[in-house]
């Protein structure tokens, strides 16, 4: 009786349990709607809605955005208040809203209002800046003077970022910085150089992170830290794009286009340029040899020209595909063809002994670069919930191939007209790499845990063989000696852990751990010779076939502390690894040059840093300040030093000057930097920044000892540096509605153990109006306006002197016009409203 009871009583309990639901599921309403930024119009992902009851009687109700900014909320029947809120961006507040049956609000534009406690945006016509916790996120694309130009030439107006005369990339003074596309590593940076940013157009460029503290889920590749370059995927529905052309002198001209269809189910992107690019530059090196031997040259000067002409295609092709509300899997495949022309360098040298002008040739370098670069990734994304919970997951494939036919012809001119030497060089360069990661988000009230792993794979061949011209034979010969393999592997494998929390209304923090394993490997061969007999050919004293392997721990801490509304305090700690590129490791010396030469050095072992950032934000109404200081300590730092070749060919007289890598024992950083956006008036811009910073660098070198000098002395390169550097623009709205903006950019004087750098000065000017509103765009632009981009240096060592400069692009001039179509506001709104979601002006509209 007492079990038969009992059972009664469950089936009540269910029956009761059931019709409560059904009573609460009848009493319920859904509101669904979508958020997105006011200005740039794309969703706002975890936009926060609440509903609260205007009675008092129910808790507060409501739900977050997805990412896609849509959310769908239940909640009971009732009048409310309604609050859309989202960091940094103004609230709305809908007072009074009676809810009586489903409804939609449409879509909800949020403008910009307040700092937070880990980010804080400014916006303007030049750079949007957003401040993070760990990094600082520039949107480029308004920035009038890369109109027409490249990714280079918008770094180049990023604070703490600074590109030097030949397109290396550094990162507050220190090149030693990580590149990352889409926050991956990336064929598009090939074989480790910087040429593609030189190429690609800035209009493809969304945005650009600078990450001076990565967290742990970032590679810890880069002792200065990370950019991270986010290509363009258009976030609106419907179909929409753009189109730029721009004609330049010299020349430099480019089309590109960006497209993007997006549904509910899908999103296809594209961005596709082609480009004709001519960058003449020059160089000018003065060496002054300290010797004994009479049959050396006491002087030799080089003058050199370069005549580059680049064209080639990309292109950049991605499928988004929403499987469901929770889950999205992304394919892209980035292709790029270049075939480079008539890429010439011709060379002046004069050869001076203690009487004078002895003599003076002529030499002229002819290169073309046949290159292709294939990329194929996946990307698979699982939300678990509408607070952040995910799984995500990429799988990456690059593929690099160059062909570099090149010829070189040097001739005497003066006292005699002789050929000297003709030579013919096919060098062939692949790239292998294999990218797979995941990354676990789980977050948990304030805090939040992620887990995941990387493992990275590349192998780089390269071939190189040389013919001779034999005038005897009057014809090309294979010179055995000079023809070589150059295989290099790197591969890191990597797990990471890191947590976050916030304590209190004011203080937050993230601790992270990663684990690296690196392994470096590399080998030289000949089809020729033995590797015995290749060593002894280059004289060699250095291990060539090696296989190195480090593990190591890289903690990172990242605080923040929120001294008010619009004030914070961040403080940032993370040790990093700078591991040498390929280039840096080819022990086969370069022969663009008979006197100045580039030799990679395989002892090179990966470069450890520690770092501590105090940063401090604060904003007013029209203008916001941030502020920086930070303190390095690298250890087995990389230094490119010049070393007297006492080995090179006597029997011409020439003495080789050789650009060689090698690790010093410490380098100690410690610098500041500050930056101000100021908005005075709404014609009126101005953005500044101004980077100082002081370096000590301890270490010798003592070279190997040679059949000539058999005990060689041990060279001190250490070294004590002051430099800075800073950078302006400013924007104004002349009358007729013409912008006018200009950059400036001062890199201080500047030295290391050897060599002695001066100031240079740079600025760009443009302007720029728009022909057809939200439509058409033309733009006139001027970089380098003083053509005072120019480096020039003096170096002194034991054995010699060296007076040199170099440009590596003279000044510029381009117009371009940019068409852009579905992309206007009140376009995008109309697109919004017809696709079922409803409307809802700014103002926040009525039910």
């Amino acid at each position: 009786m007492t079990q038969k009871l009992t059972i009664a009583k469950a089936i009540l309990f269910f029956i009761t349990l059931s019709l409560t639901q059904f009573a609460n599921a009848q009493n319920k309403v859904d509101v669904t709607g979508k958020v997105v930024d006011k200005d740039a119009g794309v969703p706002l992902e975890y936009a926060t809605i609440t509903f609260k009851d205007v009675t008092g009687e129910r808790a507060p109700q409501g739900g977050v955005t997805n990412f896609d900014g849509e959310f769908s909320i239940e909640v009971y029947k009732g009048t409310y208040d309604i609050q859309v809120e989202f960091i940094s961006f103004e609230t709305k507040t809908y007072e009074n809203r009676e809810l009586t049956e489903d409804f939609s609000m449409g879509t909800i534009s949020l403008g910009l209002d307040s700092d937070s406690l880990d980010e804080v945006i400014v916006r303007s016509e030049t750079t949007q800046v957003e401040v993070r916790l760990d990094k600082k996120i520039y949107t480029i694309g308004k920035d009038l003077t890369t109109q027409g130009g490249t990714v280079t030439d918008a770094l180049q107006n990023i604070p703490s970022v600074s590109v030097d005369i030949e397109g290396g990339i550094s990162l507050r003074g220190n090149e030693n910085v990580r590149i990352l596309i889409n926050g991956k590593p990336s064929a598009m940076a090939g074989f480790d150089d910087t040429n593609i940013f030189q190429q690609l157009p800035a209009d493809a460029i969304e945005r650009v992170e600078v990450i001076t503290s990565p967290s742990a889920r970032y590679d810890a590749e880069g002792t200065a830290g990370i950019l991270n370059i986010i290509l363009k995927k258009e976030k609106t529905l419907g179909v929409n794009g753009s189109v730029q052309a721009s004609l330049g002198f010299p020349i430099n001209n480019s089309f590109s286009t960006t497209l993007n269809l997006r549904s509910d189910k899908f999103n296809i992107f594209n961005n596709t340029g082609v480009y004709y690019r001519k960058s003449p530059g020059n160089a000018f090196y003065d060496n002054n040899y300290i010797n004994d031997n009479e049959d050396q040259f006491d002087r030799i000067i080089e003058d050199r020209e370069y005549d580059r002409r680049r064209r080639g295609v990309n292109t950049n092709l991605g499928v988004e595909y929403f499987i469901n509300e929770t889950s999205s899997i992304t394919t892209a495949l980035f292709g790029r063809w270049g075939n480079d022309l008539d890429v010439s360098e011709t060379s002046n040298y004069r050869y001076f002994d203690n009487t004078g002008l002895d003599s003076e040739t002529y030499r002229r370098q002819n290169e073309k670069e046949i290159e292709e670069t294939y990329q194929a990734s996946v990307n698979y994304i699982k939300r678990f919930n509408d607070e952040g919970h995910k799984l995500t997951a990429d799988v990456q494939y690059s593929y690099d191939h160059e062909d570099k036919p090149n010829t070189i012809n040097e001739v005497e001119v003066f006292p005699t007209n002789n050929l000297i030497d003709r030579e013919r060089i096919q060098e062939n360069e692949k790239q292998n790499e294999f990218l797979v990661q995941a990354d676990y988000v789980l977050p948990m009230g304030d805090a939040q845990f992620e887990a995941g792993f990387r493992s990275n794979l590349k192998s780089t061949k390269n071939d190189y063989f040389l013919e001779s011209f034999d005038q005897d034979s009057d014809s090309f010969i294979i010179d055995e000696e000079l023809s070589y393999n150059f295989n290099y592997d790197e591969n890191v494998n990597a797990i990471y852990s890191q947590y976050g929390n916030k304590l209190g209304d004011k203080f937050s923090f993230l601790l992270g751990l990663r684990l690296e394993h690196t392994q470096l490997k590399g080998s030289v061969s000949s089809p020729f010779l033995t590797t015995e007999e290749l060593e002894d050919t280059f004289d060699f004293n250095f291990k060539t076939n090696f296989d190195k392997n480090y593990l190591g721990l890289f903690p990172t801490v990242n605080l923040i502390y929120e001294l008010d509304e619009n004030e914070n305090v961040t403080l940032g700690y993370n040790r990093r690894i700078n591991r040498p590129r390929g280039w840096f490791i080819n022990p086969f010396p370069s022969r663009s040059s008979r006197t100045n030469v580039f030799q990679g050095n395989p002892d090179l072992n990966p470069a450890f840093s520690n770092t501590f950032d105090l940063g401090y934000l604060k904003k007013w109404d029209k203008l916001t300040f941030n502020a920086s200081i930070y303190y390095q300590r690298e250890t087995d730092s990389f230094e490119r030093v010049q070393l007297n070749n006492e080995d090179s060919n006597e029997t011409d007289g020439i003495t080789q000057i050789v650009f060689l890598p090698i690790n010093l024992s410490t380098q100690n950083r410690i610098g500041g930097e500050v930056g101000a956006i100021w908005n005075p008036t709404k014609k009126l811009r101005f953005n500044g920044s101004f980077n100082f910073f002081r370096f000590e660098t301890e270490g010798t070198y003592t070279a190997p000892a040679t059949e000539k000098v058999p005990d060689p002395e041990v060279q001190d390169f250490g070294t004590t540096s002051t430099s800075f550097f800073g950078r302006f623009s400013a924007k104004y709205t002349l009358p007729a509605a013409i912008d006018l903006q200009t950059n400036g950019f001062y890199v201080g004087p500047r030295q290391n153990s050897q060599t002695e750098s001066e100031s240079i000065f740079s600025m760009d000017v443009a302007l720029s109006k728009e022909v057809i509103k939200d439509k058409l765009t033309a733009t006139f632009n001027v970089r380098d306006v003083f053509n005072s981009r120019k480096r020039r240096s003096f170096t002194q060592s034991n054995n010699f002197t060296s007076d040199n400069e170099f440009q590596w692009r003279e000044r510029q001039f381009t117009i371009s016009l940019i068409y852009r179509f579905n992309q206007s506001r009140e376009d995008r709104m109309k697109e919004r409203g017809q696709s079922g979601n409803g409307n809802m002006d700014d103002g926040g509209g009525e039910f």
